[in-house]
């Protein structure tokens, strides 16, 4: 079994929490995402010098030449027949030879929207940093966008249609829960929505903080961070000012623990491990939850992190 931990700087590796010995293995820069997938072979980083593939534990890594260099974000298929990766600006590509050779899928430029899909923090363009799938409804591909919404194709990629009425437009990541039920972590809320993003429901209201990065769940139980607001201002005596959430109940209701490193740092990237959940703060520090509920220290890497993900058999 392997971890393996995108930062600011690139990927690192380790074999085990405590991480005592993570060595860095990919000098990709920025790394947002780091996946695997059921369906295909490997490991793959999603950074902004382009999209990474390890097949050997994340020892080295091939660089899938993505037509765009910045990476946000990555999927496959349920089958594994198709990957699909999402760039800076916001471009979306489609693989069906396993990663040798990509082509746009130009529909998801004709979003009514498209034109409004720009910010001053990002050069005043908008990427694609959320990708996902469900088995149930292999061809539908989910798209968040920052900044431009939540938008559903149901024909793998080459039609879409918006869904970003209800929902902040700072898109973050969404998480895919069922066919149809997805949770929205955004720069302005946590949404949740089950009709495939028709309708919106806000989660965060009796919360004080508004910024999250990313929801995970795992055997029934929902977890999101969040930061008072956005990382301008995670600076001070208080840092982030972050909170940790947990809910039993798909978000009807949230309830704060605690965890190492608040509240200065806040919780960025999720992974399962052990059957247990595993996180990443924007500090470098990991964090686990123990059997009796408890969040503890697992480690640290030099640079802040960005995403998780577990490789190899437990």
């Amino acid at each position: 079994m392997t971890i393996l931990v995108g930062t600011r700087d690139g990927v690192y590796r380790t074999a085990a929490v405590p991480v005592e010995d993570a060595n860095q293995v990919l000098d990709s820069g920025d790394t947002p995402r780091i996946c695997t997938f059921p369906a295909v072979d490997g490991v793959f980083a999603a950074s902004e010098s382009g999209l990474y593939r390890s097949v050997d534990d994340g020892q080295t890594w091939e660089n899938l030449g993505i037509p765009r260099e910045e990476v946000y974000s990555v999927v496959a298929s349920a089958d594994g027949e198709r990957l699909y990766a999402g760039t800076h600006p916001a471009h979306l590509y489609v693989s069906t030879d396993d990663g040798d050779s990509w082509a746009e899928l130009e529909g998801f430029q004709d979003l009514p929207s498209r034109d409004q899909w720009h910010t001053p923090r990002h050069r005043n363009e908008a990427h694609i940093r959320s990708l996902g799938v469900h088995p149930e409804t292999p061809d539908r591909v989910v798209a968040g966008v920052e900044v431009g919404g939540v938008h559903i194709s149901d024909d793998s990629g080459a039609t879409w249609t918006e869904r970003r009425e209800g929902v902040h437009d700072d898109v973050h990541h969404v998480l895919i829960l069922g066919p149809d039920e997805y949770v929205a972590s955004t720069g302005d809320g946590l949404y949740r929505t089950r009709d495939t993003g028709q309708s919106w429901t806000r989660l965060d209201t009796d919360l004080d903080h508004r910024y999250f990065r990313e929801a995970f769940a795992l055997d029934g139980r929902l977890y999101a961070a969040a930061a008072r607001s956005s990382p301008g201002t995670w600076s001070g005596k208080n840092g982030a000012d972050g909170i940790l959430v947990e809910s039993t109940d798909s978000g009807e209701s949230l309830e704060a623990v605690s965890y190492p490193g608040e509240p200065e740092e806040v919780v960025l990237a999720w992974t399962a491990i052990d059957g247990t959940v595993l996180a990443g703060t924007n500090d470098g520090r990991l964090i686990n939850r123990d059997a009796n509920g408890m969040w503890t220290d697992a480690g640290q890497v030099p640079a802040g992190i960005r995403s998780l993900a577990v490789y190899g058999r437990v």
